[in-house]
């Protein structure tokens, strides 16, 4: 009976996890061309104006980043500091971690093409009213940096091995997509991606359909329930998607479906702490009122205008049938499956062996001082603390160690004007 119960969930984790390995690998190739070719300062030149127009560029342009809730906070930092508005800041807080191109393709695989239109669509219209409703009763407080600590040539918090100069040749920068998409970015959603696959396998095998027929009447408790749960939850707009999938084939609405689709990557326990730093207590609420209302609002609006056969899951029903069926994945699910699981581990390897080299490196040159970051979950946390150091005059280099949270730090600079900076970049942090 157990060996049966194992057998039915490594397969169902293995055939949802061939049938978007296609789509994954694709979104993070498209990533990584974003991260290597669009310059960053793109993004901050468009977003000061406090109206309307600058709200509205926040959200497009931060609905194809593959940035996930903690990624997006210190990156929103640096597009505040750049001079972007706090209603285009939180614009661009509320819409990006969503969606992705990663994400919208795995959408669109998975859930067909109506929710991968529908998702980045819900996305812009609840940052959009977010971003206004800041502007109105919240935007008038202007962002506070010590200008003595930024040098006009690393304002930018995601400032790092990404080469985005001007002369940078094609070749360089085809291998920092590359690697951004295929190595960096896995080492953040890989993780994620992972649990959010044997969550759903779990929800598929081991619960039964009865438990969500209690729900099934009652869209808005649905909903309800499952906000209680996606607010605080870390995850990732990729990793979300075999989560709500498994919630629908037990009998839960498209609606609410698509709740979890934003609310659960939009927020979580230490995005939402790290907001009302650096962007207020008002602000952190309408951030989150916009999350809570525009998802529910979105599902109900699916649920009740929408013909409920947009929104079959025939790609999802292959695979929640096929362990009980002869039909599986096909030769090109199975070759992508197996190569994003190699890429996968060839990205956690490289990871460890990083941060390896970084602890040999610290032993044999000891630093000036070293201060302990809070809050850095991934590599765009790492880069945005890199870039905020080694803006620092004085600094003469800066080695960040994501996993132990610290940063050692060589220099004359002194530790105040180095922990001011990392401050305003979002993170809190401590001298050792």
């Amino acid at each position: 009976m157990i060996k049966d119960v194992l057998s039915d969930y490594v397969l169902s984790f293995w055939h949802l996890l061939c049938e978007m390995a296609p789509y994954l690998l694709l979104g993070f190739f498209i990533a990584g061309l974003l991260q290597a070719f669009v310059p960053r300062n793109m993004f901050s030149r468009h977003l000061a104006s406090n109206d309307w127009k600058s709200v509205v560029k926040a959200a497009l342009l931060g609905i194809p980043l593959p940035l996930c809730s903690c990624g997006v906070i210190p990156t929103t930092a640096a597009l505040r500091r750049e001079g972007a508005s706090k209603g285009a800041a939180t614009s661009f807080l509320i819409a990006t971690p969503q969606t992705g191109v990663d994400s919208i393709m795995a959408t669109y695989s998975v859930l067909g093409p109506a929710f991968a239109v529908i998702r980045p669509l819900a996305a812009l219209v609840t940052s959009f009213f977010g971003g206004i409703l800041v502007n109105r009763l919240d935007g008038k407080e202007e962002w506070k940096d010590d200008e003595e600590t930024v040098e006009e040539g690393c304002k930018d918090g995601c400032c790092h091995s990404h080469e985005h100069a001007e002369d940078a040749s094609f070749a360089a920068r085809m291998k920092s997509a590359l690697n951004y998409g295929f190595v960096e970015m896995l080492q953040d959603v890989g993780k994620w991606l992972f649990i959010g696959l044997l969550i759903a396998a779990l929800i598929t095998v081991a619960v039964p359909a009865q438990f969500f027929e209690l729900f099934s009447g009652n869209t808005l408790l649905s909903m309800v329930l499952v906000l209680l749960a996606a607010i605080p939850m870390y995850l990732c707009a990729t990793g979300s998607i075999p989560i709500a999938v498994s919630l629908m084939l037990k009998g839960l609405s498209p609606g609410t479906a698509l709740v979890m689709l934003m609310a659960g990557p939009a927020s979580n326990a230490a995005s939402i702490l790290v907001v009302r730093k650096i962007m207020g207590r008002k602000t952190l609420m309408i951030y989150l009122g916009s999350i809570i209302f525009g998802s529910v609002l979105c599902g109900l609006a699916m649920d009740y205008l929408m013909p409920r056969e947009w929104f079959a899951l025939s790609p999802a029903g292959v695979m929640a049938n096929s362990c009980c069926e002869d039909g599986g994945p096909g030769f090109i699910e199975i070759a992508s499956g197996i190569v994003l699981v190699a890429l996968m581990v060839n990205a956690f390897v490289i990871r460890r062996s990083h941060h390896g080299s970084e602890h040999e490196v610290a032993a044999t040159d000891m630093p000036d001082y070293t201060i302990k970051v809070d809050g850095m979950t991934c590599s765009h946390c790492r880069a945005a603390v890199a870039g905020a150091v080694q803006s620092v005059a004085g600094v003469e280099r800066a080695d960040v160690c994501l996993n132990c949270g610290e940063v050692k730090v060589w220099g004359t600079c002194s530790a105040e004007s180095v922990m001011k900076a990392i401050d305003s970049a979002g993170f809190d942090c401590r001298l050792l």
